[in-house]
């Protein structure tokens, strides 16, 4: 057994099987994956990878399951495996460029199974009597048990929350997980909340309602993430780059590439390297272009291209960030009170008032060069018909 020292839970326990994993090329690509791609660029203290993450997930999940006595303990330790190994899929810059390797490859991070078949892993996992196949059916949230890691409230999002907070020092990453997960037990094969642990629960949502716009949907870091990803899709669309090798690259590698292109991969990496960044030359929420954008999504490269006719310049100096319709997932957990099964969202009143309030968040941008932000900015309020609204300011705007 071995005890690593954790800025976030503390000491950390590693069995044979655990360490065996760690030291796995798979695993330690993970300590040159950064948890929150390029949100150093916005604080600085950003740098905490999924190698950490992962072993902050594995450690809940076996403190949230040793107190379940219904379930054996081999389940456990296949439980343990999964939780250490559920990131292993992530592509560079974690979330930043999953939706390009999904679009090329039609696999999210969390379709492990090659990775774990065609590497050491499968025989660790053999070696120790660990069965793969149920490994990762609960990495995907295929099982019931599964839920621990991949459900409306689980361990994975509980360790992120607090790593998050700590790393970029914003405050509102405050979540009671131990709390949490001494509130949480199997009742008719689903994951579910006592009584006891709604206010916990409700700490996990606000928390995560307040780090979306700090943090995760920062402006700044939404900008480089845009160029970051349409450099390598550039990459891609010339031929350099094979999407299923970039599934298995670390940030290093995959900035080095489009580093040394002598293109517009290489132009958006110079930019990245000196922060300087486009600019928001539009940056709108519902309230002013309406639900109806999200059809937009899928023509993102045309509206790109007429926007830039209309300004007379060219269409790379012009991106566009449509973000998916926001939805909190975590309003479904169910929770366990009086002997009946709830939504979280019917138990608790601030639960109930975050779904609008999340919306509210949501912001589309239209990013450009300096030069240009105010020509691309007139033609892209009127392609997107943005209605004019008094300026309200919000907290979170106040604080940005």
């Amino acid at each position: 057994m071995k005890v690593i020292r954790d800025p976030i839970h503390g000491y950390i326990e590693l069995d044979e099987l655990a360490l065996s994993l760690v030291d796995s090329p798979p695993m330690q690509r993970l300590r040159r994956i950064s948890q929150l791609g390029l949100s150093n660029l916005v604080y600085p203290g950003a740098n905490h990878t999924r190698f950490e993450h992962s072993l902050g997930v594995m450690h809940l999940a076996s403190k949230l399951t040793s107190g379940i006595n219904t379930v054996s303990r081999d389940d456990k330790q296949e439980l343990k495996v999964a939780a250490l190994l559920h990131d292993i899929g992530h592509g560079p810059f974690s979330h930043v460029t999953e939706s390009l390797i999904k679009h090329y490859t039609r696999q999210g991070h969390e379709d492990v199974k090659e990775i774990i078949r065609e590497t050491e892993i499968a025989e660790i996992l053999d070696s120790h009597g660990i069965n793969i196949s149920n490994v990762e059916d609960h990495i995907q949230g295929k099982t019931d048990f599964g839920k621990v890691l991949n459900s409306e409230i689980d361990v994975d999002k509980m360790d992120y929350l607090v790593r998050d907070s700590h790393y970029t020092g914003v405050a509102f990453g405050l979540v009671d997980h131990m709390r949490l997960i001494n509130e949480m037990q199997f009742y008719e094969n689903n994951l579910v909340v006592t009584e006891g642990g709604v206010k916990a629960a409700e700490s996990l949502l606000v928390s995560r309602f307040l780090m979306h716009p700090s943090v995760y949907y920062h402006h700044v870091s939404r900008i480089a993430e845009t160029m970051f990803t349409r450099a390598v899709d550039d990459l891609i669309q010339q031929g350099s780059l094979d999407p299923s090798r970039l599934r298995r690259m670390d940030d290093a590698k995959a900035f080095e590439m489009i580093r040394n292109n002598d293109g517009y991969a290489g132009e958006l990496a110079s930019r990245l390297d000196e922060r300087k960044l486009y600019k928001r030359a539009l940056y709108v929420g519902f309230d002013e272009v309406g639900n109806g954008v999200l059809r937009h999504r899928k023509n993102i490269r045309r509206i790109e291209s007429e926007i830039a006719d209309m300004v007379g310049i060219d269409s790379k100096e012009v991106l566009i960030d449509i973000p998916r319709d926001p939805e909190i997932v975590e309003m479904k957990a169910l929770v366990r009170m009086n002997g009946r099964m709830l939504r979280l969202d019917k138990t608790s009143h601030v639960v109930a008032t975050l779904e609008q309030a999340h919306r509210d968040n949501w912001k589309m941008g239209v990013y450009t060069t300096k030069e240009h932000r105010d020509e691309v900015g007139k033609a892209a309020r009127n392609f997107f018909e943005v209605k004019k609204t008094l300026k309200q300011f919000r907290l979170t705007e106040l604080e940005g």
